[in-house]
Protein backbone atom coordinates (compact mmCIF):
# COMPACT_ATOMS: atom_id res chain seq x y z
CA UNK A 1 0.00 0.00 0.00
CA UNK A 2 1.34 3.81 -0.75
CA UNK A 3 1.53 6.00 1.59
CA UNK A 4 -1.16 9.02 1.18
CA UNK A 5 1.71 11.11 1.39
CA UNK A 6 2.14 10.07 -2.51
CA UNK A 7 -0.03 10.42 -5.45
CA UNK A 8 -0.35 7.99 -8.17
CA UNK A 9 0.87 9.53 -11.66
CA UNK A 10 -0.11 7.81 -14.91
CA UNK A 11 1.62 8.57 -18.06
CA UNK A 12 0.32 7.84 -21.75
CA UNK A 13 3.01 6.38 -23.64
CA UNK A 14 3.80 5.96 -27.35
CA UNK A 15 5.08 2.51 -28.51
CA UNK A 16 5.60 3.40 -32.49
CA UNK A 17 7.08 6.42 -32.26
CA UNK A 18 10.24 4.85 -30.93
CA UNK A 19 12.53 2.08 -31.53
CA UNK A 20 12.50 1.50 -27.75
CA UNK A 21 8.78 1.38 -27.95
CA UNK A 22 6.46 1.07 -24.57
CA UNK A 23 4.31 -1.67 -23.13
CA UNK A 24 1.10 0.80 -22.27
CA UNK A 25 -0.06 2.71 -19.40
CA UNK A 26 2.71 3.46 -16.75
CA UNK A 27 2.68 4.90 -13.07
CA UNK A 28 4.97 6.09 -10.58
CA UNK A 29 4.25 7.63 -7.26
CA UNK A 30 4.86 11.52 -6.62
CA UNK A 31 4.97 13.33 -3.21
CA UNK A 32 3.41 16.35 -3.91
CA UNK A 33 5.15 18.44 -0.70
CA UNK A 34 8.87 17.09 -1.39
CA UNK A 35 8.90 16.68 -4.94
CA UNK A 36 9.99 12.44 -4.00
CA UNK A 37 9.02 9.93 -7.04
CA UNK A 38 8.92 5.68 -7.39
CA UNK A 39 10.32 4.41 -10.18
CA UNK A 40 8.05 4.01 -13.36
CA UNK A 41 6.25 0.78 -13.65
CA UNK A 42 4.07 -0.56 -16.31
CA UNK A 43 0.61 -0.44 -14.90
CA UNK A 44 -1.58 -2.22 -17.95
CA UNK A 45 -0.33 -3.40 -21.15
CA UNK A 46 -2.56 -1.64 -24.50
CA UNK A 47 -2.04 -0.73 -27.27
CA UNK A 48 -0.52 2.89 -27.68
CA UNK A 49 -2.26 4.52 -25.04
CA UNK A 50 -0.91 8.05 -25.77
CA UNK A 51 -3.51 10.23 -24.06
CA UNK A 52 -5.52 9.67 -20.63
CA UNK A 53 -8.38 11.13 -19.24
CA UNK A 54 -9.46 10.48 -15.41
CA UNK A 55 -12.69 9.81 -14.20
CA UNK A 56 -14.55 12.55 -12.13
CA UNK A 57 -14.94 9.69 -9.13
CA UNK A 58 -11.43 8.93 -9.49
CA UNK A 59 -12.59 5.01 -10.01
CA UNK A 60 -11.67 4.68 -13.48
CA UNK A 61 -8.98 5.90 -16.20
CA UNK A 62 -9.53 6.48 -20.24
CA UNK A 63 -6.85 6.33 -22.85
CA UNK A 64 -7.15 6.56 -26.73
CA UNK A 65 -5.28 3.98 -28.30
CA UNK A 66 -3.61 5.67 -31.14
CA UNK A 67 -3.73 3.53 -34.20
CA UNK A 68 -5.33 2.93 -37.70
CA UNK A 69 -6.67 -0.39 -36.50
CA UNK A 70 -8.50 -1.35 -33.35
CA UNK A 71 -10.47 -4.64 -32.30
CA UNK A 72 -10.59 -5.86 -36.21
CA UNK A 73 -12.20 -2.56 -37.67
CA UNK A 74 -10.29 0.28 -39.51
CA UNK A 75 -9.78 3.58 -37.03
CA UNK A 76 -8.52 3.62 -33.65
CA UNK A 77 -10.16 3.09 -30.10
CA UNK A 78 -10.84 4.15 -26.73
CA UNK A 79 -9.93 1.85 -23.63
CA UNK A 80 -11.45 2.14 -20.03
CA UNK A 81 -9.33 1.00 -16.75
CA UNK A 82 -10.69 0.31 -13.13
CA UNK A 83 -8.19 2.31 -10.72
CA UNK A 84 -7.39 0.53 -7.69
CA UNK A 85 -7.62 4.27 -5.45
CA UNK A 86 -5.08 2.27 -2.69
CA UNK A 87 -2.62 0.78 -4.83
CA UNK A 88 -2.49 2.50 -8.18
CA UNK A 89 -3.02 -0.60 -9.94
CA UNK A 90 -5.30 -0.64 -13.45
CA UNK A 91 -7.58 -2.97 -15.06
CA UNK A 92 -8.65 -3.31 -17.88
CA UNK A 93 -12.98 -2.96 -18.42
CA UNK A 94 -13.86 -2.88 -21.82
CA UNK A 95 -13.00 -1.20 -25.15
CA UNK A 96 -14.56 0.79 -28.47
CA UNK A 97 -13.78 1.52 -31.26
CA UNK A 98 -14.07 5.45 -32.62
CA UNK A 99 -14.57 5.02 -36.08
CA UNK A 100 -12.00 7.23 -36.79
CA UNK A 101 -8.24 7.16 -37.88
CA UNK A 102 -5.52 7.88 -34.86
CA UNK A 103 -7.17 9.19 -32.26
CA UNK A 104 -4.23 11.40 -30.53
CA UNK A 105 -6.50 12.74 -27.27
CA UNK A 106 -9.97 12.52 -24.82
CA UNK A 107 -11.48 14.44 -22.43
CA UNK A 108 -14.69 13.30 -20.08
CA UNK A 109 -17.28 15.79 -18.92
CA UNK A 110 -17.47 16.80 -15.41
CA UNK A 111 -20.53 14.38 -14.45
CA UNK A 112 -18.58 11.71 -15.91
CA UNK A 113 -21.02 10.10 -18.17
CA UNK A 114 -19.59 10.88 -21.87
CA UNK A 115 -16.53 10.68 -23.34
CA UNK A 116 -15.33 12.36 -26.64
CA UNK A 117 -12.16 11.76 -28.40
CA UNK A 118 -10.59 13.51 -30.97
CA UNK A 119 -9.34 11.35 -34.21
CA UNK A 120 -6.17 12.93 -35.82
CA UNK A 121 -5.89 10.64 -38.86
CA UNK A 122 -9.64 11.04 -40.25
CA UNK A 123 -9.96 14.39 -38.53
CA UNK A 124 -13.01 13.64 -37.28
CA UNK A 125 -14.91 13.65 -33.33
CA UNK A 126 -16.11 10.64 -31.45
CA UNK A 127 -18.62 10.22 -28.26
CA UNK A 128 -19.49 7.82 -26.04
CA UNK A 129 -21.87 7.29 -23.23
CA UNK A 130 -20.18 5.91 -19.78
CA UNK A 131 -21.76 3.28 -18.18
CA UNK A 132 -22.77 3.70 -14.59
CA UNK A 133 -20.05 0.77 -13.98
CA UNK A 134 -17.43 2.69 -15.74
CA UNK A 135 -17.36 0.70 -19.05
CA UNK A 136 -17.68 3.11 -22.16
CA UNK A 137 -20.57 2.25 -23.92
CA UNK A 138 -21.35 2.25 -27.54
CA UNK A 139 -20.49 5.13 -29.49
CA UNK A 140 -23.43 7.44 -29.78
CA UNK A 141 -21.63 10.20 -32.15
CA UNK A 142 -19.36 10.95 -34.90
CA UNK A 143 -18.51 14.09 -36.31
CA UNK A 144 -16.37 14.50 -39.44
CA UNK A 145 -14.61 17.82 -40.17
CA UNK A 146 -14.05 18.97 -43.68
CA UNK A 147 -11.83 21.78 -44.93
CA UNK A 148 -8.10 22.26 -45.61
CA UNK A 149 -5.16 24.48 -44.54
CA UNK A 150 -2.03 26.75 -46.25
CA UNK A 151 0.54 23.98 -45.16
CA UNK A 152 0.74 21.42 -47.46
CA UNK A 153 2.57 18.91 -45.55
CA UNK A 154 0.28 19.04 -42.75
CA UNK A 155 -3.22 20.40 -43.57
CA UNK A 156 -4.37 18.79 -46.38
CA UNK A 157 -7.39 17.64 -44.61
CA UNK A 158 -8.86 18.26 -41.29
CA UNK A 159 -6.55 16.80 -38.00
CA UNK A 160 -8.74 17.24 -34.87
CA UNK A 161 -6.13 16.96 -32.10
CA UNK A 162 -7.48 17.80 -28.72
CA UNK A 163 -11.07 18.13 -26.86
CA UNK A 164 -11.80 20.44 -23.86
CA UNK A 165 -15.07 20.74 -22.05
CA UNK A 166 -15.93 24.37 -21.23
CA UNK A 167 -15.97 25.09 -17.46
CA UNK A 168 -19.83 24.92 -17.62
CA UNK A 169 -19.95 21.47 -19.12
CA UNK A 170 -22.50 23.11 -21.57
CA UNK A 171 -19.81 22.99 -24.63
CA UNK A 172 -17.11 20.63 -26.11
CA UNK A 173 -14.17 22.42 -27.54
CA UNK A 174 -12.02 20.74 -30.68
CA UNK A 175 -8.73 21.98 -31.74
CA UNK A 176 -8.50 21.34 -35.52
CA UNK A 177 -4.59 21.37 -36.90
CA UNK A 178 -5.54 21.10 -40.27
CA UNK A 179 -8.19 23.52 -40.88
CA UNK A 180 -7.08 26.13 -38.31
CA UNK A 181 -10.08 26.48 -36.54
CA UNK A 182 -11.38 25.97 -33.33
CA UNK A 183 -14.32 24.42 -33.91
CA UNK A 184 -17.52 24.79 -31.01
CA UNK A 185 -20.35 21.88 -30.22
CA UNK A 186 -23.52 21.99 -27.78
CA UNK A 187 -23.54 19.47 -25.54
CA UNK A 188 -26.56 17.27 -25.15
CA UNK A 189 -25.51 15.42 -21.99
CA UNK A 190 -29.22 12.89 -21.86
CA UNK A 191 -28.37 11.40 -25.57
CA UNK A 192 -24.42 11.90 -25.35
CA UNK A 193 -24.26 13.71 -28.62
CA UNK A 194 -22.71 16.95 -29.79
CA UNK A 195 -24.33 19.75 -31.60
CA UNK A 196 -22.36 21.98 -33.93
CA UNK A 197 -22.56 25.45 -32.32
CA UNK A 198 -19.57 27.80 -34.25
CA UNK A 199 -15.90 28.05 -35.04
CA UNK A 200 -13.78 30.27 -33.67
CA UNK A 201 -10.73 30.51 -37.34
CA UNK A 202 -7.20 31.21 -35.96
CA UNK A 203 -4.27 32.66 -38.22
CA UNK A 204 -4.02 30.47 -41.52
CA UNK A 205 -1.18 27.88 -41.18
CA UNK A 206 -1.46 28.06 -37.05
CA UNK A 207 -2.04 24.67 -36.58
CA UNK A 208 -4.07 24.59 -33.31
CA UNK A 209 -3.08 22.18 -31.15
CA UNK A 210 -4.00 22.38 -27.49
CA UNK A 211 -6.58 23.89 -25.12
CA UNK A 212 -6.75 25.24 -22.15
CA UNK A 213 -9.42 27.76 -20.12
CA UNK A 214 -8.24 30.47 -17.38
CA UNK A 215 -9.60 29.48 -13.65
CA UNK A 216 -12.42 32.25 -13.96
CA UNK A 217 -13.50 30.72 -17.20
CA UNK A 218 -12.87 34.28 -19.28
CA UNK A 219 -10.24 33.31 -20.93
CA UNK A 220 -8.87 30.19 -23.48
CA UNK A 221 -5.64 29.99 -24.84
CA UNK A 222 -4.29 27.86 -27.71
CA UNK A 223 -0.98 26.18 -28.85
CA UNK A 224 -0.67 26.07 -31.93
CA UNK A 225 2.28 23.71 -33.40
CA UNK A 226 2.19 24.54 -36.79
CA UNK A 227 3.22 28.74 -35.72
CA UNK A 228 4.59 27.79 -33.02
CA UNK A 229 2.32 30.06 -31.11
CA UNK A 230 -0.14 30.66 -28.45
CA UNK A 231 -3.46 32.42 -29.14
CA UNK A 232 -5.17 34.03 -26.55
CA UNK A 233 -9.34 34.29 -26.69
CA UNK A 234 -12.09 36.08 -24.65
CA UNK A 235 -14.50 33.01 -24.59
CA UNK A 236 -18.39 34.16 -24.29
CA UNK A 237 -19.87 31.61 -21.87
CA UNK A 238 -23.62 32.42 -22.86
CA UNK A 239 -23.33 31.85 -26.11
CA UNK A 240 -20.38 29.54 -26.42
CA UNK A 241 -18.20 31.73 -28.86
CA UNK A 242 -14.71 32.63 -28.75
CA UNK A 243 -12.76 36.02 -29.94
CA UNK A 244 -9.14 35.70 -30.75
CA UNK A 245 -7.20 38.38 -29.32
CA UNK A 246 -3.52 38.08 -29.69
CA UNK A 247 -1.00 35.39 -30.60
CA UNK A 248 2.70 35.41 -29.01
CA UNK A 249 5.60 33.13 -30.28
CA UNK A 250 6.29 29.83 -27.68
CA UNK A 251 10.22 30.63 -29.55
CA UNK A 252 12.91 32.86 -29.09
CA UNK A 253 12.99 35.81 -31.58
CA UNK A 254 16.23 34.90 -32.81
CA UNK A 255 15.96 30.77 -32.83
CA UNK A 256 15.45 30.11 -36.31
CA UNK A 257 15.61 25.83 -37.03
CA UNK A 258 12.61 24.09 -36.79
CA UNK A 259 10.24 23.23 -34.19
CA UNK A 260 6.57 23.05 -33.05
CA UNK A 261 4.67 23.15 -29.86
CA UNK A 262 2.96 20.58 -28.18
CA UNK A 263 1.36 20.97 -25.05
CA UNK A 264 -0.08 24.39 -22.52
CA UNK A 265 -1.64 24.66 -19.07
CA UNK A 266 -1.84 27.23 -16.87
CA UNK A 267 -0.83 27.60 -13.19
CA UNK A 268 -3.44 26.33 -10.77
CA UNK A 269 -3.64 30.30 -9.58
CA UNK A 270 -3.95 31.46 -12.84
CA UNK A 271 -0.81 33.64 -12.97
CA UNK A 272 1.30 31.65 -15.34
CA UNK A 273 1.34 29.99 -18.17
CA UNK A 274 3.33 27.33 -19.32
CA UNK A 275 3.86 25.51 -23.29
CA UNK A 276 6.32 23.19 -24.76
CA UNK A 277 8.36 23.05 -27.61
CA UNK A 278 9.85 20.27 -29.73
CA UNK A 279 12.53 21.15 -31.58
CA UNK A 280 13.93 24.16 -29.13
CA UNK A 281 13.02 21.70 -26.15
CA UNK A 282 11.65 23.60 -23.76
CA UNK A 283 9.18 25.30 -21.88
CA UNK A 284 8.31 28.78 -22.52
CA UNK A 285 7.03 30.35 -19.01
CA UNK A 286 4.53 33.46 -19.12
CA UNK A 287 3.19 35.38 -16.67
CA UNK A 288 -0.93 35.96 -17.55
CA UNK A 289 -2.27 39.45 -16.63
CA UNK A 290 -5.30 38.30 -14.26
CA UNK A 291 -7.62 41.01 -15.74
CA UNK A 292 -6.99 41.04 -19.49
CA UNK A 293 -5.26 37.59 -19.99
CA UNK A 294 -2.43 39.09 -21.62
CA UNK A 295 0.46 37.13 -21.42
CA UNK A 296 3.83 38.27 -21.54
CA UNK A 297 7.42 36.11 -21.67
CA UNK A 298 9.22 35.16 -18.41
CA UNK A 299 11.60 32.69 -19.50
CA UNK A 300 12.76 29.38 -21.72
CA UNK A 301 13.74 26.55 -20.31
CA UNK A 302 15.42 23.67 -21.49
CA UNK A 303 13.75 20.17 -20.69
CA UNK A 304 16.81 18.34 -20.60
CA UNK A 305 15.72 15.94 -23.52
CA UNK A 306 14.25 15.61 -26.59
CA UNK A 307 10.61 15.81 -27.95
CA UNK A 308 8.91 17.18 -24.68
CA UNK A 309 5.19 16.05 -26.09
CA UNK A 310 3.79 16.86 -22.86
CA UNK A 311 3.69 17.75 -19.37
CA UNK A 312 1.43 17.68 -16.19
CA UNK A 313 1.44 20.60 -13.00
CA UNK A 314 1.41 18.82 -9.61
CA UNK A 315 -2.30 20.05 -8.25
CA UNK A 316 -0.75 21.99 -5.51
CA UNK A 317 0.97 23.86 -8.16
CA UNK A 318 4.50 23.47 -7.00
CA UNK A 319 6.00 21.22 -9.71
CA UNK A 320 5.95 20.45 -13.37
CA UNK A 321 6.63 17.19 -15.14
CA UNK A 322 7.80 17.44 -18.19
CA UNK A 323 8.06 14.04 -20.84
CA UNK A 324 11.47 14.05 -23.01
CA UNK A 325 9.54 11.29 -25.77
CA UNK A 326 12.58 10.35 -27.12
CA UNK A 327 15.36 9.90 -24.92
CA UNK A 328 12.83 7.97 -22.50
CA UNK A 329 12.80 10.41 -19.93
CA UNK A 330 10.86 12.86 -17.48
CA UNK A 331 12.27 15.73 -16.09
CA UNK A 332 11.03 17.37 -12.69
CA UNK A 333 10.48 21.10 -12.88
CA UNK A 334 10.10 23.13 -9.23
CA UNK A 335 7.23 26.37 -9.49
CA UNK A 336 8.41 29.11 -7.98
CA UNK A 337 4.59 30.56 -7.25
CA UNK A 338 5.66 33.98 -6.61
CA UNK A 339 7.77 34.38 -10.05
CA UNK A 340 6.91 30.73 -12.33
CA UNK A 341 9.64 30.48 -12.69
CA UNK A 342 10.94 26.78 -13.42
CA UNK A 343 13.77 25.09 -11.65
CA UNK A 344 14.94 21.56 -12.58
CA UNK A 345 15.34 19.23 -9.95
CA UNK A 346 17.41 16.29 -10.09
CA UNK A 347 18.67 13.85 -12.70
CA UNK A 348 15.67 13.01 -15.80
CA UNK A 349 13.60 10.01 -14.75
CA UNK A 350 13.61 6.75 -17.04
CA UNK A 351 10.42 6.34 -18.67
CA UNK A 352 9.46 4.38 -22.11
CA UNK A 353 8.36 6.65 -24.90
CA UNK A 354 6.50 8.94 -21.85
CA UNK A 355 3.69 11.26 -23.29
CA UNK A 356 1.09 12.10 -21.42
CA UNK A 357 1.78 13.18 -17.61
CA UNK A 358 -1.79 13.03 -15.77
CA UNK A 359 -1.98 14.00 -12.20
Amino acid sequence: MVSLAFDTVYLGASPTDTPEGAKGIYRFFFNCETGAISPVTLAVKVCNPSFLAHHPSGKFLYAVNESEEFLGQPGGGVSAFSVDLKSGALALLNRQPTGGDIPCHLAMDATGRVLVAANYGSGSVSVFPILPDGRVGIRSDLHQHTGSGPNASRQKGPHTHSVTFSPDNRFVLVNDLGIDQIVVYRLDLEKARLVLNQPAHLAPGAGPRHFCFSPDGRQGYSINELDNTVTRLDWDAQNGALTARESVSTLPPDFKNYSKASEIALHPNGNFLYASNRGYDSIAVYRRHPATGHLSLIEHVPTGGSEPRSFGISPNGRWLIASNQYVNTLQLFRIDELTGKLTPQGEPIAAPSPICVLF
